[in-house]
């Protein structure tokens, strides 16, 4: 294969891609599976399904990668039926698709008090710490030293299995049959010794993918749920190390399922007006014939109960990030579950190859059978 594809599962206000590289890895981005087959009206994608209908196509039982950027029940619900899990037999069977690196935050390792499956990616991710093998762990907090000393390691004893924002994630490089890296831009180490618990929305894991394929670069923004303050903090240390170009991107995937808090504290009427800092970053960074995604329910309308609700997605927050997409000439904003029909969405598949992206639009009928296709020179 000499493309790489991005999947963006519908599976409502929640989180979930697949990343297929061309030299055959696989990097899942998040599991939130809530959709019910049995429920004829659902119509959120059966996540679980779907991710073993993909990996039966590709022959394959297991993901190289599964990077859970926080353990909000949006960005992991089910993860605990699907996956194998190393530190307790509960979770082994032969149906549970096995992760050769698991990717968290360092909150992830740390928090106390987790419930459900959040506790499950907990315990697997401390147990692959203890063992010193396959997992990733982003920036080195305070906590995470004392952790590790109470378990009778140290910092250094794990210094190969953590990645400190400002860095690239080792493994993954350009160049050769490699495409890919994945530079990280949170968490930041010193946001959890600042505060005393963990904070999972601004201790998140946030990153651009950035992608060389057939001489085209193509760079892809994932923010999860940040808000605009932790938003802030990206830009100006990103800034202050001189590496703007970090922060541009073709690909961006709108934050915390285009919620206006990613931009502002304050909703507008009409349209969200972001704080300077994020206007820069989406208003500024953006290249041409890029596009944005929002992992969310559809967009409400004016006047309807979905546009009355507090939760995302907001219609003021859509409105400027669609303002923002549309002048890269581009696919605009497109909404998972909205994509290709409300009625009936489908995944959102991302070609990435010597042209650039390409957005597969696709029938309802699924993701094989291509109506167009949108390009960037590359």
């Amino acid at each position: 294969m000499t493309k790489a594809i991005l999947r963006f599962y519908p599976v409502g206000n929640g989180d979930t891609t697949l990343i297929e590289l061309p030299d055959g890895r696989l990097v899942l981005i998040d599991f939130a599976d809530y959709g019910d087959p049995g429920n004829s009206e659902e119509k959120r994608i059966d996540l679980s399904g779907a991710l073993r209908d993909r990996l039966d196509e590709l022959g394959r039982d297991s993901l190289d990668v599964v990077a859970f950027t926080h353990l909000d029940d949006d960005h992991c619900h089910k993860a605990s039926e699907f996956f194998w899990f190393q530190y307790a037999e509960t979770y082994q069977d032969d149906t549970r698709i096995k992760i050769s690196e698991l990717w968290v935050p360092a909150a992830a390792v740390t928090e106390e008090g987790s419930e459900d499956d959040a506790r499950v990616i907990r315990q697997e991710a401390r147990h692959r710490l203890k063992q010193g093998s396959g997992i990733r762990v982003f920036s080195r907090p305070d906590r995470l030293k004392e952790w590790l000393e109470d378990n009778d390691l140290s910092i250094e004893d794990r210094a190969h299995l953590i990645t400190d924002a400002g860095n690239t994630i080792p493994g993954y490089s350009v160049g050769g049959d490699e495409c890919v890296e994945f530079f990280v831009h949170s968490p930041l180490a010193w946001r959890l010794n600042e505060n005393t618990v963990e904070d999972r929305n601004g201790d998140l894991f946030a990153f651009q993918a950035r992608f060389v394929v057939g001489g085209s670069e193509t760079k892809a923004l994932f923010f999860s749920d940040a808000d605009h303050e932790t938003l802030l903090e990206i830009v100006e240390t990103t800034k202050h190390h001189g590496r703007e170009d970090r922060l541009q991107w073709d690909i961006g995937k709108i934050p915390h399922h285009c919620s206006y808090l990613s931009l502002s504290d304050e909703k507008g009427e009409e349209k969200t007006v972001p704080v300077p800092e994020v206007a820069w970053l989406w208003e500024e960074q953006g290249l041409t014939g890029g596009m944005m995604i929002s992992s969310s329910k559809p967009i409400p309308l004016v006047g309807t109960k979905a546009d009355k609700d507090p939760q995302p997605p907001h219609r003021q927050a859509a409105a400027y990030y669609k303002d923002v997409a549309n002048k890269l000439d581009g696919e605009g904003v497109v909404v998972t579950m909205e994509h290709p029909y409300q009625s009936k969405p489908k995944p959102i598949v991302v070609e990435v190859g010597s042209r650039g992206l390409t957005l597969l639009k696709v029938t309802a009928g699924g993701t094989a059978a291509i109506v167009s296709t949108s390009a960037r020179a590359g």
